[in-house]
């Protein structure tokens, strides 16, 4: 038992071709972990007075608290799924086969703009200090998020400027929830600095108080399952808000990920948004069709799959999307949703499997082409 595993900590000298990039994976702080690096006063006056029960919070009946995660994720010293690196690495890396993994953390999402912000940082410090640093991703495998609370568009920007070095920090992360729209002037702080290092911009679907979920016209949902449907129709909405709120004129070099939306509804999308831009576009800015705009500037990632009872119902609908142009490939490790990606790949046309699995994870995240080889690690392609 005196036996370290200090010698498995250094990469091999050889090096294998990237097959595998799983966009949306999820980490999660140890308890008391996370405290450390929230900023102050932030820490002090308003998360260590706001506990658990004290907040108006909003969840579906059935969701029931538990997040939803793999029973074989839990790990054996009592934590959280996705709070160990090295369990996360042997089944995600090693057993799944993911070559790089795009981490995506989440926390509470404050009301208060201000103490978005610090949360994030503090995420953004701890990805650093427990999950990119040399012990943890000696085998160059994870790549971080810099998180940033796009209400606050001003102290995003210098979130952005702060983390945009470091190597492993591969996308910038926010939610969709917060009003107004994307397409308002007032973000364009974040999409301003986001092109001017070339990092790409993700958001991820998010639980929070109430007043800031994605609450439909009739109201809230009943139900966890018709909950996770109106992320949908969150991210049309964003989808059009960019789109012809000119955000992409102002911006031609941004690039968005919406992450665990969902996909198929993209194609009917981007049939009605073609159809009002040629009755109206004497009377708009854009000068492109939306569905070109889309495909240039937009991705989507696989999980969820939509998936009928007629296999080729899907594939048909991949096709007419040009899903090799805008679908990048993700697990959603370590939810029970997972799709594993050896599952996942026969699901695709075969046109377009190199590019959904890997070749667009690569251009879109700017990832190297190849990572060292790692023994015994299963391959999906």
């Amino acid at each position: 038992m005196t036996v370290t595993q200090t010698h498995e900590r250094v990469p091999a000298a050889e090096r294998i071709a990237v097959r595998c990039v799983d966009s949306d994976v999820h980490p999660v702080p140890k308890r008391g972990e996370l405290v450390q690096y929230i900023p102050e006063p932030w820490r002090s006056k308003f998360f260590a007075e706001h506990k658990v029960g004290e907040l108006i919070y909003y969840d579906a009946p059935d969701y029931a608290h538990a997040y939803a995660m793999r029973v074989d994720t839990f790990p054996p010293d009592g934590e959280f799924p996705g709070s160990d690196p090295d369990m996360a690495f042997r089944q995600l890396i090693m057993e799944a086969g993911s070559d790089i993994a795009i981490l995506e953390p989440g926390a509470r999402t404050p009301r208060l703009p201000e103490a978005h912000q610090a949360m994030s940082c503090a995420l953004n410090d701890w990805q650093a200090n427990h999950w990119l640093d040399s012990h943890n991703n000696w085998h160059e495998r994870w790549r971080g998020s810099i998180c940033v609370a796009i209400e606050d568009p001003q102290g995003a920007a210098r979130e952005i400027e702060r983390w945009a070095g470091h190597p492993y920090m591969a996308q910038i992360l926010l939610k969709a929830e917060p009003r107004p729209s994307w397409g308002h002037p007032m973000y364009d702080p974040v999409w301003a600095a986001a092109t001017k290092h070339d990092i790409v911009v993700s958001c991820h679907l998010s639980r929070s108080n109430y007043e800031m979920l994605p609450m439909p016209p009739v109201g809230f949902p009943s139900y966890n399952h018709d909950f996770m449907v109106t992320y949908s129709l969150l991210a049309a909405n964003q989808v059009m808000s960019l789109i012809f709120d000119g955000v992409f004129d102002r911006f031609p070099t941004l690039r968005i990920v919406l992450v665990e939306h969902a996909f198929t509804w993209v194609l009917p999308l981007m049939w009605r948004m073609d159809a009002i831009y040629e009755a109206r576009k004497s009377k708009m800015d854009i000068k492109r069709k939306p569905s070109e705009i889309l495909k240039d500037h937009i991705k989507f990632t696989t999980q969820p799959l939509d998936y009928p009872e007629d296999k080729t119902e899907l594939t048909r609908a991949l096709e007419w999307m040009e899903c090799d142009k805008i679908l990048l490939y993700s697990s959603d490790y370590p939810h029970w949703t997972f799709d594993d990606p050896r599952w996942l790949v026969k699901h695709l046309p075969k046109a377009a499997r190199e590019a959904v699995m890997f070749k667009n994870g690569i251009a879109t995240y700017h990832l190297p082409e190849t990572v060292p080889v790692l023994e015994g690690q299963v391959r999906v392609f």
